[in-house]
């Protein structure tokens, strides 16, 4: 098998294929599928994955493969054909699905370097190129040495390559000192001589502390350096050894928790699922359960059941729910058997949590979405909580859905798959209705604590009565009776910043971005007009550009000035406000939920972010302000969206010993989604909601596939549009239908012009492959900056 066949990484349609390449002799025993390799391209070196090895090509005079980035696989047999699958469905890349799931450190332009692990003795020229060096040159070394030497020593655990990227080193050493037996220290001790005073004073140090010490730390105990330890390393009294230390995202401890008893539901809940891990059958099983039912603690003993199996697990959780909270239930549960694996971590610690899955050092990985590609080889579980939640799906190529590639890999394993959630998308719970996904119901708190009580709060009713602030009166006294009670409170607003727009009272000038058809955004603390597409930002103006008129104001709500409001409503409440915009810093999410966890603010006011899966024991009321903001957006997930959000944050209320309590304030109270939120009423919700779907024809009942195409050129847009439009018109059922193309709902973004078309459908076997013929017929166009942008089931349609 001296060929192997090779995806490149050139990010291109013509290339998108294997190519075969003649393995070199030096590298025949070393190279394996899911290793990145150097390969020459034309006139460069491009790095590229080994798919597979084959004994002959079929084509003549094959170049050679120039260089082994890696000595282990980074992609496992598995994670090398899902990633053919999902280029497939997503209609991506090969090379654009396997960099996907692969830390960001592995895909950065680096030097490699090996680092000595072990004292035990090398041959003879690696000895001497370590006698002097804490690292060496991995290229140079491989070239002189070979391959296959320097493998055998990383498989044994006596060197590792150490990255360096932008000269930073990807992996902590730490140098420690390891003491011989006691027995053996005391032996020498007897026989030493009186003058060797520093010799005894380091024996006796050991005899009294026989654990490995860092050696820094053992210089300054002892004040002492290498020249006074050198007689003891010669005569093994001591050794010394590089280890590495991972970095440790979560530096605190966390206590160990014990299982809790199950209730009857709970238990009933959990037969099928024990069923399906000891018969190893892949079943796909939709939990649902009313926020506060006790859906953690199913997952947390079935991961129990698949380690005992000695097999791993997965668990998704929505990113902005990976909270220390989260952590703090798994980590607690299975200590350091745990990875966790989110976008706040540094690329370092990314890195490192990657590699404790990829060398087998954890069985349970908990993670937001990209942690689906776990490399893990005997997966027996994998859970997806808050199913429901929009960020299971990539926005950007590939464009996967983390459930899809759930539901692949538990085939591939042979493993059952968890989708939890208070409020399954209506897809999900359509299935689990058919039998397609198994349904299993949580309908009580485990605490038997009722659900809060829900008040809707008619805001048109306020206007009336002369209220113009942007709390109900009852919301404000509410407040005010938790503050004296020394409760805290959770408010909710689904949109960031100081407010919506800024607008010329005069002659209703509305600032927008010159770059994208959208409104600025006003914020305070800035003062600037911030545009949340394309990131443009401007002073605010003191007077109108078009009238010169100094009306010129803020409208709408947004987070900024909720909070500034609630200073002059209730001065003495301390607020805390959680928004995109205070918590970019790293680690500022964690800082701000354990200030409010610790009581050091009386109100937490927050976007979406605080609506999932936080449990604060004093929080006794929620208030959700402008709860019909999502109610009148061009999709028609809205109401699901504006269901889901109030069913979500009323689950924060009361989690504990106190009742709780939610105000909901809208100006549309008679709406289906939000009189059905405030009564937990999923049920009617689905069936009002799917007759609704079944009208008009959307999901469940049909698949939609989303075009957009984008240009500098609007009508060059148009023109591209039709056309498509016309191709697939011929090639689609008829019972098939195609909307568009129009506008996008937001016209141009970043100085492009946009047209969207969708395509319902119930049955389009090769839909797949009429988007790779049309996208083929315009590869010229998309060359020179044409975009089209195809994706099946999206989840936004803005």
């Amino acid at each position: 098998m001296n060929v192997a066949k090779v995806i490149v990484d050139v990010p291109a349609t013509m290339v998108n294929q294997t190519f075969d390449y003649q393995i070199p002799k030096k590298f025949q025993a070393i190279v394996r599928p899911g290793m990145r390799v150097v390969i020459p391209f034309g006139p460069r070196k491009i790095t590229g994955f080994v798919i597979k090895r084959i004994d002959q090509s079929s084509f003549d005079g094959l170049k050679e493969m120039i260089d082994v980035l890696d000595l282990t696989p980074v992609l496992t047999a598995e994670l090398l054909q899902l990633g053919k699958w999902l280029a497939n469905q997503t209609l991506s890349l090969y090379i654009t699905t396997y960099q996907a799931m692969l830390p960001q450190i592995l895909k950065a332009k680096y030097k490699k370097e090996l680092i000595r692990l072990t004292e035990l003795p090398l041959q003879l020229d690696l000895e001497e190129k370590f006698l002097d060096n804490a690292a060496i040159s991995y290229d140079e070394t491989v070239q002189q040495i070979g391959h296959r030497t320097i493998q055998k020593y990383i498989e044994s655990g006596d060197l590792a390559i150490n990255y360096l990227v932008k000269s930073q080193i990807t992996k902590k050493y730490q140098t420690i000192v390891i003491p011989a037996e006691l027995s053996v220290l005391k032996a020498d001790l007897q026989q030493l001589s009186n003058r060797a005073k520093r010799q005894r004073e380091m024996i006796e140090f050991f005899i009294q502390h026989s654990d490995p010490i860092e050696l820094m730390e053992l210089y300054s105990k002892l004040n002492i350096n290498r020249t006074n330890l050198n007689p003891l390393l010669e005569r093994k009294l001591l050794t010394i050894k590089k280890v590495e230390v991972y970095r440790n995202p979560y530096e605190e401890e966390f206590p160990k928790t014990e299982k809790l008893p199950l209730t009857e539901e709970q238990r009933n809940a959990m037969e099928p699922i024990i069923e399906a891990l000891i018969k190893e059958e892949h079943k796909t099983f939709l939990l649902h359960g009313v926020t506060g039912s006790g859906k953690t603690e199913i997952y947390l003993q079935a991961i129990e059941k698949v380690m005992k199996q000695g097999k791993e697990a997965i668990v998704l959780v929505p990113e902005i729910a990976l909270t220390p909270q989260m952590v703090k239930r798994f980590k607690g549960r299975f200590g350091s058997n745990v990875a966790v694996l989110h976008s706040a971590l540094s690329v370092g610690e990314k890195y490192d949590e990657w590699r404790k899955i990829q060398q087998k050092e954890v069985q349970v990985v908990v993670g937001a979405r990209s942690a689906i590609f776990a490399p893990f080889e005997n997966l027996g579980i994998i859970i997806i909580d808050e199913e429901h939640e929009t960020t299971y799906k990539q926005e950007e190529t590939p464009r996967y859905h983390a459930r899809d590639v759930a539901i692949k890999r538990g085939e591939y394993n042979n493993c059952p798959i968890i989708l939890g959630s208070a409020t399954p998308t209506l897809e999900s719970f359509a299935r689990g209705k058919k039998g397609v996904y198994h349904l299993l119901t949580l309908s009580k708190r485990t605490n038997e604590q009722a659900m809060p009580t829900v008040d809707i709060i008619d805001m048109r009713d306020e206007l009336h009565a002369g209220n113009r602030t942007m709390f109900s009166r009852r919301l404000t006294d509410k407040m005010k009776d938790c503050i004296e009670k020394n409760e805290q409170i959770v408010l909710l607003l689904n949109r960031r910043g100081y407010s919506t727009f800024a607008l010329c009272r005069d002659c209703g000038y509305v600032e927008e971005c010159p770059n994208c058809d959208i409104s600025l955004t006003y914020h305070k603390r800035d003062n600037v007009l911030k545009c949340h597409y394309c990131s443009h930002e401007q002073k605010m103006p003191v007077e109108c550009p078009a009238c010169h008129s100094k009306h010129i104001r803020f409208f709408g709500t947004g987070t900024e000035k909720v909070e500034e409001a609630l200073t002059k409503i209730i001065p003495e409440a301390r607020v805390i406000r959680m928004d995109v915009d205070t918590t970019r810093k790293k680690g500022a999410h964690e800082r701000l939920l354990r200030k409010f966890s610790n009581h050091e603010a009386d109100i937490l006011l927050g976007t979406q972010m605080i609506a999932k899966g936080l449990d604060f024991e004093n929080v006794t009321l929620v208030g959700v302000l402008a709860a019909d903001s999502m109610l009148h957006l061009p999709d028609f997930r809205s109401s699901e969206k504006t269901f889901q959000l109030i069913t979500q944050v009323s689950g924060r209320a009361g989690r504990h010993e106190l009742t709780g309590e939610v105000i909901v304030q809208t100006y549309t109270p008679d709406h289906y989604s939000i009189e059905l939120a405030s009564k937990y009423d999923f049920q009617r919700f689905y069936q009002e909601e799917m007759n609704i779907r079944r009208s008009f024809l959307y999901p469940p009942y049909v698949f939609l596939a989303l075009l957009t195409i984008t240009h500098e050129n609007e009508m060059k847009v148009y023109e591209v549009s039709q056309k498509i439009r016309s191709l697939l018109e011929n090639k689609l059922h008829a019972q098939s239908s195609i909307l568009g193309p129009t506008p996008s709902p937001i016209a141009r973004m970043k100085n492009r012009y946009r047209y969207q078309m969708m395509i319902k459908y119930r049955n389009e076997p090769f839909l797949q492959q009429y988007m790779e013929e049309v996208l083929e017929q315009f590869a010229e166009e998309r060359k020179k900056d044409l975009q089209i942008i195809v994706d099946i089931n999206p989840n936004h349609l803005m």
